[in-house]
């Protein structure tokens, strides 16, 4: 390609042209290499055989040709270009098939540069000691071809065990565990058996034999038969001293003997598995974990908090710190004025019927804010706003949550009698308070306390029915978005001055 850097030669075929210009202009170029683009297998192998490039990137999946019959064309023409395979398959069956045919590495989709950038140097320098290493051929035939057979099966080993470990569902890497042992030792039937670690006994969890080119599903309850050792061989699957089971692979059927090599071989995997094994145990475990404290994050929140808050908390539980921690918070509270003379001369059954008309409407308009329910006192209810999520407008929302308090007492009213009309008298506070749970392992409370708490209290205590008194800061934080009327400063418990306090007229909502 004009205007490229003297540098080696890439062949990048991928039927992409958004990642064949990502790799051309923004990984391989400015790295120095000379690039040359082909956009389906059969441009691919055409550019392949004409320009003999020194490293070639192939996708696997492409029209007119895959990436797979383009190695096996450039086999054919006795060609041998390394390869790196970008491809979004994992399995090691895959891993195989285009090992088989040179390919040198395989890089999953999405890709990382620094992981291609990698990939291509390894490869590159495997390639330039590979022809170091032809430079000695005359005089170390047997021991290179010995060295390469063994540099062969150990890289087709790592790759396969690679495929082998990324998999995250059980049953299809205890799978492909066994048909990573068939294809290594080039035996005809496999299996894995891990030990039960309360009764010690050895289960069959993955049968496979092989038939032809392809691996067949076995019921685990058909065991290998015990033949002779040089048709049949075990190694464990062993984390420490732990024993996990024990990977078997028998050639009863076709009589071939199995040998040291094929031990060797059986052995390594052998490894990768037990990595493979206690790393889905160990994420098993983890992800477990996460749901239990999921639950238990999900059971402490919903009874206070809005729903569309709880899967907030749950989407973010990092932003929920355990035990108690100091923030500026706003306190709300609301009582039913004359309850108690109500009470006393109303039957139990209307009594609870008409608190919890009151009640439920004064939850919702602090769900409607995404505020936090606290309790529910009798006849009062306590909520705190910019907890347990943080909210930049907590002031604003208090002011809001109790002026919707009071706009829907006036509609249950509406369909209550006269007598039953009961109305409540709103204080909210702003400050630092203590946030966290509270009470004891069996039985605890998410709550606020503090001064700012008592502050709240106090302010309720002061207001009428029907009306809203708000203390100095949160006057300051929602200034602009309410209209008050100031009132006579008063001193509240703990304060050395008296503070001065406004009740709301009007709220923009």
């Amino acid at each position: 390609m004009q205007g490229n850097p003297p540098g080696p030669h890439i062949l990048v075929v991928d039927d992409s042209a958004h990642i064949r210009e990502f790799l051309t202009q923004s990984v391989l170029i400015p790295e120095g290499y000379r690039v040359t683009q082909a956009e389906d297998g059969e441009q691919g192998l055409t550019l392949a055989l004409r320009e003999r490039p020194d490293l070639i990137l192939l996708d696997y999946e492409m029209p007119k040709m895959k990436g797979i019959e383009v190695l096996q064309a450039l086999n054919e023409c006795k060609v041998s270009i390394p390869t790196i395979l970008i491809t979004s398959y994992g399995s090691e069956s895959v891993a195989v098939d285009v090992f088989r045919l040179g390919v040198r590495d395989y890089i999953p989709k999405p890709f990382a540069v620094t992981e291609i950038l990698d990939g291509i140097k390894n490869v590159l320098r495997a390639v330039h000691l590979e022809q170091e290493r032809d430079a000695l051929l005359v005089r170390l035939q047997k021991t290179n071809t010995q060295l390469a057979q063994r540099i062969k099966e150990l890289d087709i080993l790592y790759h396969v065990s690679k495929s082998v470990t990324t998999l995250r569902e059980r049953e299809k890497l205890l799978e492909r565990i066994v048909e990573a042992a068939l294809y290594l030792t080039d035996a005809l039937d496999g299996q894995l058996a891990l030990f039960d670690p309360k009764t010690g006994n050895a289960q069959v969890q993955a049968r496979r034999e092989r038939r032809g080119g392809e691996y067949h599903r076995v019921s685990p309850d058909v065991n290998l038969q015990t033949v002779s050792p040089n048709l049949m061989m075990s190694v464990p699957i062993q984390i420490g001293p732990n024993v996990l089971g024990m990977l078997t692979v028998s050639n009863k059927r076709n009589r071939q003997p199995l040998n040291q090599q094929d031990y060797r071989l059986l052995k390594m995997l052998g490894d990768y598995a037990a990595i493979a094994i206690e790393n889905f145990r160990l994420l098993s475990e983890i992800e477990a974990q996460r749901d239990q404290e999921k639950r238990e994050m999900r059971s402490l929140f919903e009874h206070y908090v809005a729903p569309q808050v709880v899967e907030r908390i749950l989407k973010q539980p990092q932003s929920i710190r355990p035990g108690g921690q100091r923030q500026p918070i706003a306190i709300l509270f609301a009582d039913l004025r004359g309850f108690t003379t109500f009470s006393a001369e109303t039957s139990p059954e209307a009594l609870i019927a008409v608190l919890n008309r009151h009640m439920a409407g004064a939850a919702n308009a602090v769900l409607q804010e995404e505020g936090t329910l606290d309790k529910f006192m009798g006849d009062e209810v306590m909520a705190f706003f910019n907890a347990p999520l943080p909210q930049a407008d907590y002031a604003q929302r208090a002011v809001r949550a109790g002026w919707r308090i009071l706009q829907m007492t006036q509609r249950t009213h509406q369909q209550l009698p006269i007598n039953h009309r009961l109305a409540f008298g709103i204080g909210i506070a702003t400050g630092d308070a203590i946030v966290g749970n509270v009470g004891t392992p069996n039985v605890v409370n998410y709550t606020v306390v503090g001064h700012t708490v008592n502050k709240a209290h106090t302010l309720q205590e002061l207001a009428p029915p029907n009306k809203i008194i708000i203390c100095f800061q949160t006057y300051e934080m929602v200034r602009g978005t309410v209209r008050v009327r100031e009132l006579p400063p008063v001193r509240i418990k703990g304060q050395q001055h008296p503070e001065a306090i406004y009740e709301v007229v009007d709220v923009k909502t």
